[in-house]
């Protein structure tokens, strides 16, 4: 045979090879179509004596933004974000150098004031003693009228100029009580416990009390919230408001802890529609505090018919739909051994879980899934894991 038919022939062979390899790994390589399904924590999502549900944020309702009562330049910050600051307590120091000078002054106008006070007061005592003598000479005939007369008018004279002077200390003690206090102005302080949420100010940066152009001059020093009075404002589409009433019982559910139910009550329903959105704003006290609970924070609240009975803690884990679990060769399904396809970047990862009781229609996994995380639903026969995967339109 000649060698070009053998030519021909091994050709074709690779070619085929080729043709039946690329089909292969395309027929591996195609997505497989699933159903998936994010699953939740074991306690987390609605009540189910819920009367209605709306979320919102976290807010304080003691929050300020701390400046100094005068302007002035920072020669000292003492506060940083996190920080917990009790009243009273010292956050930042203004350069005082001036103010210093004016107190002094005002002292020393205090003590002139209280030195010719004391003079006065010496000359009064003397025109008044002269006054007595005079009378005394003119009851004997050895003095005259006038000369009495000169001394009763010394003695009215020195008193005036001694209640002048009285009104003169008191006005230099004001002028000196008022350098004190903004000399006090100076010192930057807290106006009640709270935590600092915010540092606005550096040292050698001027700060006023009022707004100043140009973007050279801070307004304030820092924020401060007091974590005690944080609560939660919801806005409650308008058709269900009237089943919203003031101490009604409510569950909150922060969207950072989805598994912390906090027991929380109406305070008020704010007196106010939006009429773009078509709600009402609502609040609600939350009846557990702890640092976890930050201002701004996303909130699921859960309007309940009557105040909930104290519940025992759900066991930690996740629920997962029936249809997602398999039992595979090699485990124990007895020890509750199974397995879950995750979808993660369009790819099927397998899990070994550890599975639990039954609550509801989900089963609880202790172990081998997170809460958030997407599983497949009824995995088709031939997902193996790395497949990849496309959810089902």
């Amino acid at each position: 045979m000649p060698r070009w038919v053998w030519g021909v022939a091994a050709g074709a062979a690779v070619l085929s090879l080729a043709g039946g390899g690329a089909w292969w790994l395309l027929a591996t390589q195609r997505p497989v179509a699933v159903e998936t399904v994010a699953v939740r924590a074991n306690g987390q999502g609605a009540r189910s004596d819920a009367v209605l549900q709306a979320t919102g944020y976290v807010t304080a309702r003691r929050m300020a933004t701390v400046s100094a009562q005068m302007t002035g330049t920072l020669v000292e910050v003492l506060i940083d974000e996190g920080f917990k600051v009790k009243k009273g307590q010292v956050l930042a120091r203004l350069d005082d150098t001036g103010l210093k000078a004016s107190m002094a002054a005002a002292q020393a106008q205090v003590r002139t004031a209280e030195a010719n006070l004391g003079q006065l007061q010496a000359q009064l005592e003397q025109a008044q003693a002269n006054e007595r003598r005079q009378v005394e000479l003119a009851a004997s005939g050895m003095t005259t009228h006038q000369s009495r007369e000169q001394a009763a008018t010394a003695v009215k004279s020195y008193a005036a100029q001694l209640e002048a002077a009285r009104r003169q200390v008191e006005a230099a003690q004001a002028q000196a009580r008022q350098t004190q206090v903004n000399f006090e102005y100076a010192t930057v302080r807290a106006p009640f416990d709270g935590v600092v949420t915010a540092r606005a100010a550096q040292v050698g940066e001027i700060i006023s009390p009022l707004s100043a152009g140009g973007g050279f001059t801070r307004t304030g020093v820092g924020t401060i919230v007091d974590m005690d009075s944080l609560e939660v404002n919801v806005d409650v589409n308008e058709s269900y408001i009237a089943q919203v009433k003031p101490d009604m019982p409510c569950e909150a559910v922060l969207d950072a802890y989805p598994d912390w139910r906090i027991p929380a009550h109406v305070v008020a329903v704010i007196p106010s529609a939006d009429r773009g959105k078509a709600t009402v704003k609502v609040r609600v006290a939350l009846e557990q505090k702890d640092e976890r609970v930050v201002p701004d924070m996303g909130v699921r609240v859960s309007f309940l018919a009557a105040k909930p009975a104290p519940q025992a803690k759900p066991v930690p884990g996740v629920l997962l739909p029936p249809g997602a679990i398999r039992v595979e060769d090699g485990l124990e399904p007895a020890k509750g051994n199974a397995v879950v396809y995750v979808a993660a970047d369009g790819k099927a990862q397998r899990r070994v879980v550890k599975l639990g009781d039954e609550v509801g229609k989900f089963r609880l996994a202790t172990e081998g899934v997170k809460s958030g995380e997407t599983v497949i639903v009824s995995p088709p026969a031939g997902l193996k894991d790395g497949s990849n995967i496309v959810n089902k339109e």
